[in-house]
């Protein structure tokens, strides 16, 4: 953490999970430009202490280093622990999609995506509800995926999204009133390391269908001020979200494979 300055005003703090590059990032700078502090989660120290000392020289904003992986217990419960002590802000943003069949996917990475896409995100919403509830005030931002929303080439991946959008939706009703706000975030394909990571080949996706983290964020940010639950950014992921409401779903599954053809996701 960087040092502190008894001088300086008490500012609000944003925890985000997985915020040393694409959407993750993102939501850290522009929480840091709306002048926000910033505990940052994620497995590589030195990338966070390198994100840190961005958003000091940037927006001199305090960064409160917490190395831990989500796919774990204590790791969980380390985030856990700091959020129960109260933050304005959470977004739940540390996920990961897998390539390959599930049927030869390697068992425990199934079980490290389960944890960290969908046990990881109920963990860390259930550890900093209280403290918002008491004072009123708060944000909890899921990143989710369109994947959720629609069939796709993609089993375990698309199910913990599907998890996250539905989860969110169930709590935002029961939430009515505290002063408390939730939103599950559902963008496409976004311009990030995330699918070179998962060993995705993206070359055939249509240059139409990518987004950029610029506006996937401006999309978050606006749909919150608008308290709506579900963000789906672009649109034309709105027409095709809309059109899966109406076409059958064999339908759907048939398009989203040609569109996705050869992409071999879990």
């Amino acid at each position: 953490m960087s040092s502190s300055n008894s001088d300086r005003p008490v500012r609000p703090v944003a925890l985000v999970t997985g915020p040393t590059s694409g959407l993750g990032a993102g939501f850290a700078k522009k929480y840091a430009s709306l002048g926000y502090d910033l505990v940052l989660v994620a497995r590589d120290e030195v990338r966070l202490h390198d994100l840190a000392s961005e958003l000091s020289t940037m927006f001199s904003t305090e960064s409160e280093i917490l190395v831990a992986d989500l796919a774990t217990e204590p790791g969980r419960e380390a985030v856990a622990d700091r959020l129960a002590k109260g933050v304005e802000v959470l977004v739940n943003n540390a996920g990961f999609g897998t390539s390959g069949e599930f049927w030869t996917a390697d068992p425990a990475l199934l079980q490290s995506q389960l944890d960290v896409n969908v046990t990881a995100v109920m963990r860390l919403t259930r550890a900093v509800l209280p403290s918002m509830i008491a004072s009123a005030h708060g944000t909890i931002l899921n990143v989710a995926s369109v994947a959720g929303l629609l069939p796709g080439t993609s089993s375990a991946y698309s199910a913990s999204k599907a998890y996250v959008i539905s989860f969110t939706e169930g709590l935002s009703g029961g939430l009515a009133g505290t002063g408390v706000q939730v939103q599950a975030l559902c963008p496409g394909f976004i311009h990030t390391e995330f699918h070179e990571r998962a060993g995705l080949e993206m070359s055939a996706m249509p240059k139409a269908m990518w987004l950029s983290v610029d506006q996937v964020v401006a999309a978050s940010m606006k749909d919150l001020a608008d308290n709506k639950v579900i963000s789906i950014p672009g649109i034309q992921y709105k027409v095709l979200t809309t059109a899966g409401r109406l076409i059958p779903k064999w339908l759907i599954r048939k398009m989203t494979k040609l569109v996705a053809r050869g992409q071999g996701r879990t």
